[in-house]
């Protein structure tokens, strides 16, 4: 199990948007799909994350942003999910295994009437959408005590909203930046607004520092976690230094029960440990960096190109490979067909400003 997603926060606040609010609001309406109902909302809340993060206001950074809503949710505040009733069910008939729970006194207590009239039946038959199953987690697990068995305070449904963020990753956000905006409900309710998710939505997507050349790495790191593209890129010089072969996912560490366990690449670098002049520990130490700008300047990481470079200039950054699982997701997608998928949709947004 990975921990939470590292949030990196750059220390000093970057420049300030270099439009006003007039001239900013006007280049997102302009740069919005022409398809795009509630026009005047959207360009509210995502001109109010970009100057709250702050984040500059460029047609680069506003047609990344419009990008990623498109491919997440097609400009819908909560998008809905094909099958998602049968997803669920067969969630909770899986934990009801898992925990012994007679099926028949599962199927009595679904029958009770919940807190908005119907059924827990009725409303996990008609489910559409992932906030729509949040609200029935929390009220099984607050209303039925055999909720509070079943699910043991789990909730199932890790990313939602028009940009699909992860809920983990608006937790750790506000660590570091508080949440602008007043609650109507717990961070996890905000996720799913399109106030909330567009938020941390575009803070996930552009409010870090990196060394990318092509916004197609932030689009990887969005679908990957955050300094994947640089890491994958990384794994595949050790790779090419130990003549080990790698998984090219932009994990560079292991981690069970939130402990770091021995990875691939982090063998491979053992076995580099006398070229690298640098013992276990001081290994460990700089992989430890994965999740941040820093590992750039680790003696590791300035080490191993040293090394490769020597061979002939060597990449920074690559598209991790990872193929893409969730009981949402019906045929085989990668992290790769997802980058390159929002960089037409990205181009095709640019074309308009030109």
């Amino acid at each position: 199990i990975a921990p939470p997603p590292a949030v990196s926060v750059p220390p000093t606040a970057p420049a300030a948007p270099v439009l006003g609010e007039r001239a900013g609001r006007e280049l997102i309406e302009r740069l919005l799909p022409a398809y795009v109902s509630s026009r005047n909302a959207w360009v509210t809340d995502i001109h109010s994350a970009f100057v709250t993060l702050p984040i500059r206001l460029l047609p680069e950074n506003v047609c990344a942003t419009i990008a990623i809503i498109e491919q997440e949710s097609t400009f819908q505040s909560d998008p809905p999910v094909a099958g998602l009733s049968k997803i669920v069910w067969r969630e909770i008939d899986s934990r009801r295994e898992r925990y012994g729970i007679p099926k028949l006194a599962l199927d009595l207590a679904l029958e009770k009437l919940s807190p908005d009239g119907r059924s827990y039946k009725a409303r996990i038959n008609a489910l559409r959408t992932e906030n729509e199953v949040n609200i029935l987690y929390n009220d099984m697990i607050s209303e039925l005590p055999l909720g509070k068995t079943l699910l043991s305070d789990y909730n199932p449904v890790r990313t939602g909203g028009p940009m699909q963020v992860s809920v983990a990753f608006a937790e750790e956000h506000v660590r570091l930046k508080p949440y602008p905006y007043p609650r109507q409900g717990s961070l996890r309710d905000e996720v799913f607004t399109r106030r909330g998710g567009v938020y941390f939505g575009i803070a996930n997507l552009l409010d870090y520092r990196n060394s990318y050349s092509k916004m197609l790495y932030h689009f990887a790191d969005y679908n990957a976690g955050r300094y994947s593209s640089r890491n994958a890129a990384f794994q595949q010089v050790v790779s090419g230094l130990s003549g080990r072969s790698l998984t090219l996912d932009g994990d560079l560490l292991r981690y069970a029960g939130g402990a770091v366990a021995p990875s691939e690449t982090q063998r491979a670098l053992l076995s580099l440990r006398a070229r690298l002049a640098m013992d276990d520990a001081a290994i460990l130490h700089d992989l430890k960096l994965e999740k941040s700008l820093a590992f750039e300047q680790s003696a590791l990481y300035q080490r191993v190109y040293s090394l490769a470079d020597a061979q002939g200039v060597q990449p920074r950054e690559s598209l991790p490979r990872i193929d893409l699982k969730s009981p949402k997701i019906v045929r085989k997608l990668t992290t790769e067909w997802f980058a390159k998928r929002v960089e037409e949709r990205f181009r095709n947004c640019l074309a308009k400003v030109r």
